[in-house]
């Protein structure tokens, strides 16, 4: 388990959200379904309505506009556990880079 959400704001002056409450999963399948069999996690996950280009900036790109985004993200929690249990190397999960999940899994090691 990861210790995602650690204290204080984020880097970049983000506030940490709440965390969601944690549901044991019924079994290990990618897009997470709960027990309960309701939606995955990726499906309420707010970058599913809004643009994907911005969850994938060009290198050197803005990754503002998906942060905004992130930030009040019901699931963002899980998002960004997958991101770092499958070792994501592009774009943004969770409501953080590539280069902060990398950051993160150093302090975590």
């Amino acid at each position: 388990m990861w210790n995602i959400l650690g204290e204080g704001p984020l880097t970049n002056g983000i506030p940490h959200p709440v965390p969601a409450p944690r549901v044991e999963l019924a079994f290990p399948v990618d897009g997470y379904v709960d027990d309960d069999g309701a939606l995955s996690w990726q499906e309420r996950a707010l970058c599913a309505q809004t643009d994907p280009e911005a969850f994938f900036p060009e290198k050197g790109g803005s990754t503002r506009e998906a942060k905004r985004v992130c930030v009040s993200c019901e699931v963002r929690v899980e998002c960004l556990e997958y991101a770092l249990e499958h070792d994501e190397r592009f774009g943004i999960w969770g409501g953080l880079s590539e280069r902060e999940r990398r950051k993160l899994k150093r302090r975590a090691i």
